[in-house]
């Protein structure tokens, strides 16, 4: 019985996302930043990759029709590879070029105005897989391959290139940090694969970089000069006298 009340940011992809709501996990920090202007909606999915990802999308993004009854999505995050990069034959495996092709499949979804889920409003970011640690990764039924990931975050900046999206490379921001050493990764990979609350801090950061850039307008920080407000006035703004007028709830992005 929630009514639609805030705007959201949506979060997809494999089990980096869904685990983002883990103590400082990307999820949890953007929750924070947005509090009372966002919300955060989390629809990462364990072991899923871009082949599954499509139907997966054609459910939770709102058709066009649909859109004016739904929280928009003002921001949008696209993390998929690190189960795509798995080698053949594993069942998550997805071939380098059909990846590149199911990563702007999903974005043109919400691009392209001939599409049933065009949505003008949303800004997107393509996120890379991280770096994997073969040396911390032990799961012999499902085999990692360093040079592979890092093949496939590749391809997610040709992707960004090609649709004009931006990157947030934490690929390269989390090798660098680890003094481009794999095994020093362990500092940001729990397993070799998944992110440690410092992995994920580096992830929040490259997203918050790029909304800084490129999107200022979904900029929640007092430094960008009121460019987001609460949704609800905060409680020094409530007119005592008379409150009900004064806690209408009113739109996050100010006009520019």
């Amino acid at each position: 019985m929630a009514a639609n009340v805030q705007d959201v940011v949506m979060l997809v992809g494999d089990s980096l996302t869904q685990q983002g709501w883990e103590k400082g996990g990307f999820a949890q920090l953007l929750a924070e930043a947005y509090v009372r202007k966002l919300d955060v909606i989390n629809r990462g999915f364990g072991g899923y990759q871009t082949d599954w990802a499509i139907p997966v999308c054609e459910q939770i993004f709102a058709k066009q029709h649909e859109q004016h009854h739904v929280p928009q999505v003002k921001l949008l995050t696209i993390w998929y590879g690190a189960n795509d990069a798995a080698p053949a034959p594993s069942p998550q495996h997805v071939p380098i070029d059909r990846y590149k092709t199911n990563l702007s499949h999903i974005i043109q979804m919400v691009k392209s105005p001939t599409s049933a889920y065009y949505s003008p409003e949303t800004r997107i970011i393509l996120i890379t897989p991280p770096p994997v640690n073969t040396k911390q990764w032990d799961i012999p039924d499902s085999p990692r391959v360093f040079e592979t990931t890092r093949a496939y975050a590749g391809a997610v900046k040709e992707v960004g290139e090609k649709e004009n999206v931006p990157v947030a490379d934490v690929w390269t921001k989390i090798f660098d940090a680890a003094g481009r050493s794999e095994e020093a990764c362990e500092k940001y990979l729990n397993d070799g694969l998944h992110l440690t609350s410092d992995g994920y801090n580096i992830v929040f950061q490259a997203i918050m970089d790029i909304v800084e850039r490129v999107y200022p307008e979904l900029d929640p920080t007092w430094e960008a000069h009121g460019r987001m407000q609460t949704v609800f006035v905060p409680w020094d703004q409530v007119d005592v006298q008379n409150p009900r007028p004064s806690l209408m709830k009113r739109k996050a992005q100010l006009e520019s």
